[in-house]
């Protein structure tokens, strides 16, 4: 997968590509990512890239030319992207059902906004916009990285554990049950006992009730938890639903 970043401050990524899952994706060539600074597309000396909002108001707005030729460049470097994404606090919503769709494609193009916002015109440019929560950012750089983070975790052969994100919070629609690891005992407080009796199906049923019971009682808000998770119980070893 390419993923192409427009940002004014490309600096802004190199610790949180350089480290971790992310950088070993990229060592593989399995991910491969693409900083474009927007100011390098500015028409003047002085690489303005913003100017005062018409009809007034505070702060300075990112101006149209900049973007628009630089995502044009950008575009004609590669196959055309398969979605163009403009991070924004009025996008939809970040969360794992997007991220898996998004992980499927080949190219990705993300915009990072900053300042007070972004020309209107600059939105036609997107053919999706994200948000990552109810909150304003200084810009769209923070967001984009939680974009590829989560896309990276879901590449094949990113994870040391090809199973490692099938269990975690929110694929199955809930909450990851709790994990523990050595020592047995720890300040008083104990590994539970059906994590140490080697039975698997126990630990799993006991892994699912918990992670029902930990959803319902910090996430209440995530629907259909139970029916998901009755659901996937009922599926027999050739994975037919037994209703």
């Amino acid at each position: 997968m390419r993923i192409d970043i427009l940002t004014l401050f490309p600096s802004m990524f190199s610790a949180a590509f350089g480290e971790s899952i992310i950088k070993r994706a990229c060592e593989k060539g399995l991910l491969s990512i693409e900083l474009t600074d927007i100011r390098d597309f500015a028409a003047d000396k002085r690489r303005s890239v913003d100017d005062k909002p018409y009809g007034g108001g505070p702060g300075m707005v990112m101006i149209p030319g900049p973007v628009f030729d630089a995502v044009e460049q950008v575009q004609a470097k590669s196959q055309p992207a398969d979605e163009v994404i403009l991070l924004t606090p009025q996008g939809q919503r970040l969360e794992q059902e997007l991220i898996k769709r998004l992980a499927e494609k080949q190219r990705l193009i993300l915009i990072a906004g900053h300042y007070e916002g972004f020309d209107e015109r600059i939105r036609s440019l997107a053919t999706l916009e994200i948000s990552i929560g109810d909150y304003v950012l200084s810009g769209g750089e923070i967001p984009a990285m939680v974009v590829v983070d989560a896309i990276t975790r879901l590449l094949p052969g990113a994870l040391g554990d090809e199973n490692s994100h099938e269990e975690e919070s929110f694929t199955l629609g809930m909450l990851e049950y709790p994990q523990y690891t050595r020592p047995v005992e720890f300040r008083g407080m104990k590994v539970p006992e059906v994590l140490l009796s080697g039975n698997h199906q126990q630990i799993k049923h006991w892994r699912r009730q918990q992670a029902q019971e930990r959803t319902r009682r910090k996430r209440p808000d995530l629907a259909g938890v139970d029916k998901k998770m009755e659901i996937k119980a009922i599926v027999n070893k050739n994975g037919n639903i037994q209703a």
